[in-house]
């Protein structure tokens, strides 16, 4: 979730918000970086709050499917590279146009290679995170620094040399190796496996062995305490469940870990055990107003809580830590299927809603939702599609409602273990990225059925459902579906009563003194066409 963070968040979208980013990441591959396969980042780096900057290194380890003289990596050119290393030897590099190229000497063979760079500078500064990204200086209200960074846009590239795509993740993870000044407690990413002080400043190592999307690598620091609690999987995991608080804010933290713990619960019955059980449950205290940043999300909502069947609900929280699962565990192979990450997760909000204030509050979720989407473009555009290009306010709102429809037409029996099968198969998870046609595939094999209609129609295009109700004599009416080749179940309310029917395109007649009411609990986006 990049900008957008509530149960309804997608009412919220503007088109304001949607120009703010101006750098990307993805896109198409290049070919330098397609014969390239990234291992492990290891990111050391001092930072320094006070002249806004940073400085060490990267290593990245590799493995290259074929021989080559050229190695490419992703940073942004508001950095300074001194020297690269390639399996310890210095190589010759050109470094502009957010590019790093290196020309080895000798031809480097296909394997292992570990390249190493030596870099430091002003990163780039967010202008309004996080509808942009960058780094973020400030200062908490008792005047200690604080800072973020955002980065899901424009990509590990913010800050750190990387291959910037979405379709590789290190599959052994990542060490961030942090240096700050020492009245700051840096938060980062899987385990913190050391702090070291000398002088003036405190180092943090941490680390991650899971992949990792790059966007996710990343740290906070500010003047934090660690407010923890146990926490028992689904499963039967013993997990940590940490929050990196602002010391000024740490009364709020147990009431706020409260909510968050029946977040996880809910989440983990729709969507099966937390994907990072190895590790921690972890959110941070941020300036900003919130991102997923896989085990350590970030929260800055400032403990403002609505009410979901009573009691205190953050949909922030639920909404990024929704991403654990859709955006983090199951990880779009293209930008162009961004929908995965931003739709299901959206879902999973409205899933919050039904099992705490029913089914009704439910219908009522998406009945108002559908009256804010755009529908101008479809919620995919193609493939080889950079994050910018893809980012649209539907992916959101539109891509759950589909979810919604897709529940309707399967039947719940079969789609909620469907939704939970997908999220916990090893050929869709982790190491494994998913696309769409994943998704079709998947769910038509567990309908029996092929979907893809259904898809094509609300996924790949901007049309809606047309039916057709047409009055007939003797207080008969005609109802036909005119744009979708495949018959599926719709709910008529004729004289009061509502029962399902199975319509297609040569459609069917019902007996109904008044005009009857199709779809009344909306489960699909549709346009009636009345004869």
């Amino acid at each position: 979730m990049k900008r957008i963070i509530s149960a309804a968040l997608f009412l919220l979208v503007s088109a304001g918000l949607l120009n703010a980013q101006t750098l990307t990441s993805g896109g198409k591959l290049k070919p330098e970086q397609a014969i390239m396969d990234v291992k492990h980042y290891t990111i050391s780096l001092a930072v320094d709050p006070a002249q806004k900057t940073i400085n060490g290194f990267t290593t990245i380890d590799v493995v290259m499917a074929k021989p080559t003289k050229v190695l490419l990596f992703d940073l942004l050119d508001s950095l300074r590279v001194s020297k690269v290393l390639v399996n310890g030897k210095p190589e010759t590099f050109d470094y502009k146009n957010n590019l790093i190229t290196i020309n080895t000497a000798k031809e480097l063979p296909a394997g292992k290679a570990s390249v190493k760079v030596i870099y430091g500078g002003k990163p780039h500064v967010a202008r309004r995170p996080p509808w942009d990204d960058g780094f973020i200086w400030t200062r908490d209200s008792t005047g200690h620094q604080w800072m973020a960074i955002t980065a899901e846009g424009t990509g590990g590239k913010l800050y750190f040399p990387c291959k910037d795509h979405p379709s590789d993740e290190p599959d052994q993870g990542a060490d961030l190796i942090i240096t700050v000044p020492k009245d700051l407690v840096v938060a980062g990413p899987g385990l913190l496996k050391n702090v070291s002080k000398k002088g003036e400043t405190a180092t943090y190592h941490w680390q991650t062995k899971y992949p990792i999307n790059n966007y996710s690598i990343l740290f906070n620091a500010g003047d934090y305490t660690v407010v923890s609690r146990p926490y028992t999987t689904v499963d039967g995991h013993k997990v940590p469940v940490q929050f990196y608080v602002l010391k000024e804010h740490a009364a709020k933290a147990e009431h706020h870990l409260d909510i968050f713990i029946k977040t996880i619960k809910e989440q983990e019955k729709y969507f099966g055990e937390y994907p990072w059980a190895k590790e921690k449950i972890g959110i941070v205290e941020t300036p900003h107003l919130g991102m997923e940043h896989q085990t350590m999300n970030a929260y800055g909502a400032k403990f403002r809580y609505s009410k979901v069947g009573g009691e205190d609900y953050d949909g922030l929280m639920h909404h990024e830590f929704g991403h654990e699962w859709w955006g983090n565990k199951v990880t779009a192979k293209d930008w162009g299927d961004y929908w995965i990450h931003e739709g299901i997760c959206t879902y999973g909000d409205a899933l919050y809603v039904r099992e705490f204030e029913g089914e009704k509050a439910y219908i009522k979720f998406f009945q108002n939702s559908a009256l804010s989407f755009g529908n101008k473009i479809p919620i995919v555009i193609g493939k080889d599609i950079d994050e910018e290009s893809a980012y649209n306010g539907d992916i959101y709102g539109k891509g759950a409602f589909f979810m919604h429809t897709l529940r309707y037409v399967m039947g719940d029996s079969t789609f909620f273990p469907t939704l939970k099968g997908f999220v916990t198969d090893p050929r869709y998870t982790y190491n494994n990225m998913a696309s769409t046609e994943d998704v079709i595939d998947y769910f038509s094999k567990a309908a029996g059925k092929d979907l893809k209609p259904l898809f094509d129609l609300y996924i790949y295009s901007i049309n809606k459902l047309e039916v057709n109700v047409k009055a007939q004599r003797g207080d008969k009416y005609q109802i036909q579906l005119l744009n979708i080749d495949m018959p599926l179940p719709v709910d008529i309310t004729a004289e009061g009563i509502t029962k399902k029917y199975m319509i297609d395109k040569k459609g069917i007649t019902i007996v109904s003194k008044t005009m009857p009411v199709i779809d009344p609990d909306t489960y699909y986006l549709k346009k009636l066409i009345i004869e």
